[in-house]
This record gives structure tokens, C-alpha cells and sequence, in this order.
């Protein structure tokens, strides 16, 4: 994505100012995938939108999945600085009073028993503190997870992550982390060819369970409730016949919701919606109202069984300006009713999305949850062979149209708008979606995009 020539074309007719300060950026900073050299600099952002140096304004459908309650958010901004001005930190040892109420707050939210919280500056760091907790209480180290997931970027949270990206060339990662493949009805690689996830008995959840049979001693099985940026949807029952085998094996569920927490997925946790209630669930990204890095664990009330270990012990673990946005944020989810909302308007974004593959044959699959929403891009529909360069050709020249989003595994373009993204503006990025769609099945294979 860095080096495509789609990248160098675009970089191309940026501003001077701009092409300066990637430059400079590009001077002092290491290197990395999916990051530096960057895209472009910005210089706004507000609500649904981000502004470049250049002043051109982008619909921001990928923001990290940290703006669920839009960009600049007024009562973020307020709690925030009014806390600065009241205690901008709180050394180790002390506690606070937004601490203390975001954490009474989530678990209001949360269904029982998720009654213990621990909050750390970091969703990766929050999934290494929930891999501590499920050691220490049941006395195991193994665990299971999927491959193609992420749960970090860390050593730990790669090493229970699934893509080759983060794994490929960095040597010993943690012992015992065992990995099955996961539920993807698309794409599935244990019956493709057996009729659907109805005729197939579910064998990704069989396969799951086959490996815990075989280890006996798994501490724990940690997933995102649906994968976030490709939004593979497991078959119906599967969250229910995991969670069993959890239980009748003494392994402890970890859902990590990093990405998809704060209403996403149409209810305020996205496990929510799978009809199960995990042993620990990861929140974090929006969490800091998208001005603030902030992410926790929470967790059953029975699992707080490390009183005499340091689990996280970071230096911002209950840092009250944090916590005083997600409060504010929270407040604002909860208040304007966000994770109906996001439902409402994503049942709105799948029907069109699907009305244009009737139209468009480059589509090849469309899904969707809440406004959480991908478009899987084939060059053949049957095969299913991905449309890699197809999918970058797409995103630039959306960009060029004003529309922000992620390309997730090479051909899959993932769209996350603001929860609270106008019904108009939500519309007007799927119609530059469709245009810049058709207008590339328009132009012959091969010419350049």
C-alpha cells in the first residue's frame, strides 16, 4: 500500500506544503507498513470529516475505529479540558474520581458478570493484561485464537494475532499460542464446497473444539466477536458452541472488542449480538471519546484473583483526562441512542451496498453489522480470486471523490463511519463509492487506473 504506483501518483499532486511535511516526516521516522511513508498530512478534522493541508475534505470512513462519536466531539473537548484544569494526572498509587466513575459506568453497561475493570493507555497492552489474568487464574499458558486476526501489534499480541504482517520475520514469539481457522462462511477452508455453514455442521467450531480435546489445558480462546476489518460474520450457533467447549474444557473466552466496542455493531458490546457472554471482553480506540488513548479489560467478577502481581501497572493506567473523555463519550453513545442508530443506518448501507453488485460484478461479496461494513472485491465471482489492485485502484480514486477508507487483505474495503455520520453525508460516500466502482469496471483490465 505504501509503494503502490496508485500512491506515488497521488503523492504526486499534493501541495508543495504537503509533499514538504511527508518529507520531513518521512526524515524522521522509521519506516513501516501501513504507515510511514504516509498518505497525506491533515490539518482538520470535525465530526465525520478530516481536512489535508491542501484543504480538501475527506468523509472519513476508517478513523481507526476511534471515532464513533465523530471527530472533535464538543462534550469530549469539554471534559477533557475542564479535567486538565482540575487534576491533569494521578501518580500510581492514587485514584481518581473519573477513574472511578468510568469504570462504575462500564459495568453498568455490561451484563453480568463482567463486574471488575482494569484500564491500561492501549488496546494491545489491554490484551496482554487479559492474557495474565487467564494464566494466573487457571494456572495454564496456552491459548487459541485465528488466524488473519489482530490483536495488537506487541510481541504477546501478535503472537496470539494471526497475520503474517506482524509475525513474519521477528523471531520466537510466546509459547503455546495455538491457532484454528476462523469462522469466514466466504472464504471458509475447512468445506468450501459442502453446501453453506448450514450443511456443513459447523466444522469451524468442531475444529475449535477438536483442539481443545487435544491440549486439555488451554487457559483461554481469544477472538474478536467478528473480524473488523474484513467483517467476516461466523455462522449462526458458532459463539454458542465455542463457548460450551470453553466451559466444559475450564478455558476462559476473551473477546476482544478493541476495534468494534462503544456501539458499533448495533448494541454497546458486539458479543452482544452473538447471544454470549465472554469470561473477559477488551474495549478500547473509541473509548477515548477519539482524543485520547485509552482501552480496558473487563472482566468476571471472580477473576480478580492477582491481587499480588502487577498485571499492567502502567504509568496512565487511571490517567483522569482519559478517563474524563471516554466518560464523555459514553455519554454521548448512550444519550443519542448511537448503537440503534448505527443498526438503522447500516441496514441502509448493506441494502445499497448490495444493490450495487447487482451492477457491479467486481463486488463479490458484501457485508455488514451495525456500521461496520466491507466490500470484498473478486476478479471472478465463482473462484472468488481477490481483486488486490482492483481494491487500490478503488481507494484512490474515492480519495480523489473526498472518501476515506481502509483496503483490509489486499481487496477488501472496509467502511467504519462515525456513529454519528448524517444519514445525507452517509449516502454521499456510498454514491462516490459507486461511481468509483462502475467507472473502474468501465475501463478495459490493464489500462492504468
Amino acid at each position: 500500500m505504501n509503494l503502490s504506483p496508485n500512491r506515488q501518483l497521488w503523492t504526486a499532486r499534493l501541495g508543495e506544503r504537503t509533499r514538504s511535511l511527508l518529507d520531513r516526516d518521512a526524515a524522521v521516522f522509521l519506516h513501516q507498513s501501513l504507515s510511514t511513508p504516509c498518505l497525506d498530512a491533515l490539518g482538520a478534522c470535525q465530526g465525520s470529516r478530516i481536512t489535508d493541508l491542501d484543504g480538501r475534505e475527506f468523509l472519513d470512513f476508517h478513523g481507526n475505529s476511534v471515532h464513533q462519536v465523530g471527530f472533535s466531539r464538543p462534550e469530549v473537548i469539554q471534559a477533557v479540558t475542564d479535567q486538565m484544569r482540575a487534576l491533569s494526572f494521578s501518580p500510581r498509587r492514587f485514584t481518581n474520581e473519573p477513574a472511578v466513575q468510568l469504570a462504575e459506568r462500564i459495568v453498568e453497561l455490561s451484563p453480568a458478570p463482567l463486574h471488575k475493570v482494569l484500564l491500561a493507555p492501549s488496546g494491545s497492552l489491554a490484551v496482554g493484561m487479559a492474557l495474565k489474568i487467564a494464566r494466573v487464574a487457571t494456572g495454564r499458558f496456552k491459548t487459541v485464537s485465528m488466524w488473519d486476526s489482530f490483536h495488537g501489534a506487541s510481541l504477546d499480541a501478535v503472537s496470539v494475532g494471526g497475520e503474517a504482517l506482524f509475525r513474519a520475520g521477528i523471531g520466537p514469539l510466546l509459547p503455546g499460542t495455538e491457532h484454528v481457522p476462523p469462522a469466514d462462511p466466504y472464504r471458509c477452508v475447512l468445506a468450501p464446497a459442502a453446501g453453506g455453514c448450514e450443511a456443513c455442521g459447523l466444522r469451524c467450531a468442531a475444529y475449535l473444539e477438536y483442539v481443545l480435546d487435544q491440549e486439555k489445558d488451554v487457559a483461554a480462546v481469544i477472538a474478536e466477536p467478528f473480524r473488523c476489518t474484513t467483517v467476516n460474520l461466523p455462522p449462526k450457533g458458532y459463539w454458542q458452541r465455542v463457548r460450551q467447549a470453553c466451559d466444559r474444557h475450564g478455558t476462559l473466552l476473551i473477546m476482544d472488542e478493541t476495534a468494534l466496542c462503544l456501539g458499533r455493531a448495533g448494541t454497546f458490546h458486539a458479543f452482544e449480538r452473538f447471544g454470549i457472554v465472554p469470561d473477559m471482553v477488551v474495549m478500547g480506540k473509541g473509548l477515548g471519546g477519539g482524543i485520547m488513548p485509552l482501552a480496558c479489560v473487563v472482566a468476571r467478577r471472580d477473576l480478580d484473583v492477582a491481587g499480588h502481581l502487577a498485571l499492567g501497572h502502567y504509568t496512565h493506567e487511571k490517567n483522569p483526562v482519559a478517563c474524563a473523555a471516554a466518560l464523555a463519550a459514553i455519554g454521548v453513545i448512550t444519550g443519542e441512542a448511537l448503537p440503534a442508530r448505527a443498526m438503522e443506518l447500516g441496514e441502509h448501507a448493506v441494502a445499497r451496498l448490495r444493490d450495487m453488485a447487482l451492477r457491479i460484478p467486481l463486488i463479490g461479496e458484501v457485508r455488514g453489522i451495525g456500521l461496520s461494513l466491507a466490500v470484498e472485491l473478486v476478479t471472478d465471482r465463482e473462484a472468488r480470486t481477490p481483486a488486490a489492485a482492483e481494491a487500490d485502484a478503488v481507494l484512490y480514486r474515492c480519495l480523489e471523490r473526498g472518501l476515506s477508507f481502509k483496503v483490509s487483505h489486499g481487496n477488501c474495503l472496509t467502511l467504519t463511519p462515525p456513529l454519528t455520520i448524517s444519514r445525507e453525508d452517509l449516502d454521499t460516500a456510498l454514491g462516490i463509492l459507486d461511481e468509483a466502482l462502475a467507472s473502474l469496471c468501465a475501463q478495459p483490465r490493464g489500462d492504468d487506473p
